[in-house]
């Protein structure tokens, strides 16, 4: 299996690197982000991306595909906060230009280039996935608790698309699965800053939730693509 870990840096991202380098059934993986990565590993090529520059998302996946299609592209970047000039919004009154543009452009339309240039060099027969790490607030039935505008509506949008794009590649390979998947609440950079009121038995160890994602991605079929699943493998209604 020839897999593409997007965010590689990030912590899941490289958790989820690592635990791929591991599997047997995996001969090599291209890790990709910002920065390069630095892992040792015989099955890893590490490379650079910028998600919100077309031309690079488009000679990623060009150089990424020169060997044989991909069978696994999981997305593993997004942002939350950053800093006082970017924090979810507890009302409407806090809400911002500038801080839905830099959600969107990163938890959303960063995926969408990276559909666009990764979906056509991944296999036209047999099983092959793309996912994305969404997030449970993300789902509109499920919301009870209301902010996080910027932030919710970014995610909404991300699963609009997979649901997109599972229709459209069914019809190029009826195997193909595209799933965005909710990690828990992970111990990194993206939730340190609300991580205060989460029991330590709910935080994951980005190990621990790269584990759980790698054993739902194993477990989807065709009859999932377009849809949403927790660490558990339990869907997320829309």
């Amino acid at each position: 299996m020839q897999a593409v870990i997007i965010g590689a840096t990030g912590g899941i991202g490289r958790a989820l690197t690592d635990a791929l380098a591991d599997r047997s059934d995996v001969t090599q993986i291209y890790a990709l982000s910002r920065s390069r990565v630095d892992l040792a590993h015989p099955k890893v090529i590490a490379g650079q991306i910028d998600i919100l520059e077309e031309e690079s998302v488009a000679a990623a996946a060009a150089s990424a595909a020169t060997s044989a299609p991909l069978d696994l592209v999981i997305v593993a970047t997004g942002i939350l906060s950053d800093g006082p000039d970017l924090q979810p919004e507890k009302s409407y009154r806090h809400q911002s230009r500038a801080a839905f543009e830099r959600v969107f452009a990163v938890n959303t339309i960063g995926p969408a280039l990276i559909a666009k240039h990764f979906l056509p060099v991944m296999p036209r027969q047999g099983r092959a996935v793309f996912a994305v790490l969404s997030a449970r607030v993300g789902s509109i039935s499920d919301n009870r608790l209301g902010g996080w505008h910027a932030y919710r509506a970014s995610k909404v949008a991300l699963n609009m698309l997979i649901r997109n794009y599972a229709i459209e590649q069914a019809r190029r390979n009826p195997d193909f699965i595209a799933a965005s998947l909710h990690p828990g609440t992970v111990d990194t950079d993206l939730s340190a800053p609300f991580q205060s009121n989460v029991p330590d038995t709910q935080l994951f160890t980005p190990q621990t939730s790269a584990a759980h994602l790698l054993s739902v991605i194993d477990g989807l079929t065709p009859s999932n693509s377009g849809k949403a699943f927790d660490w558990a493998g339990e869907e997320i209604p829309a």
